[in-house]
């Protein structure tokens, strides 16, 4: 017997997409988020924004309260079904 489940997966594309779109509607620039995050470069944007990674969960916390949103918001996902054998 095999049992059958969803599981959330996230679209990191789509959700690289949501940062660069919040970012320019908040009126904010790569720079600006590069200052505010303390970072030395600005290539970890770049990368959130291309859905080469995601932010880490302190860093996805820190976006939404700059962007006055929920992290919901910025997170794109879909749930997929996956198969596991019974016990």
């Amino acid at each position: 017997m095999t049992l059958t489940s969803t599981f959330p997966v996230i679209d990191l594309q789509k959700t690289g997409r949501n940062i660069e779109k919040y970012r320019k509607d908040s009126g904010l620039t790569v720079r600006d988020l590069q200052e505010y995050f303390g970072f030395e470069y600005p290539q970890a944007i770049y990368k959130w924004q291309h859905g080469e990674c995601l932010p880490a969960v302190d860093n996805l916390l820190a976006l939404a309260l700059l962007f006055g949103i929920k992290i919901e918001d910025l997170l794109v996902y879909e749930n997929r079904e996956v198969s596991y054998p019974a016990a």
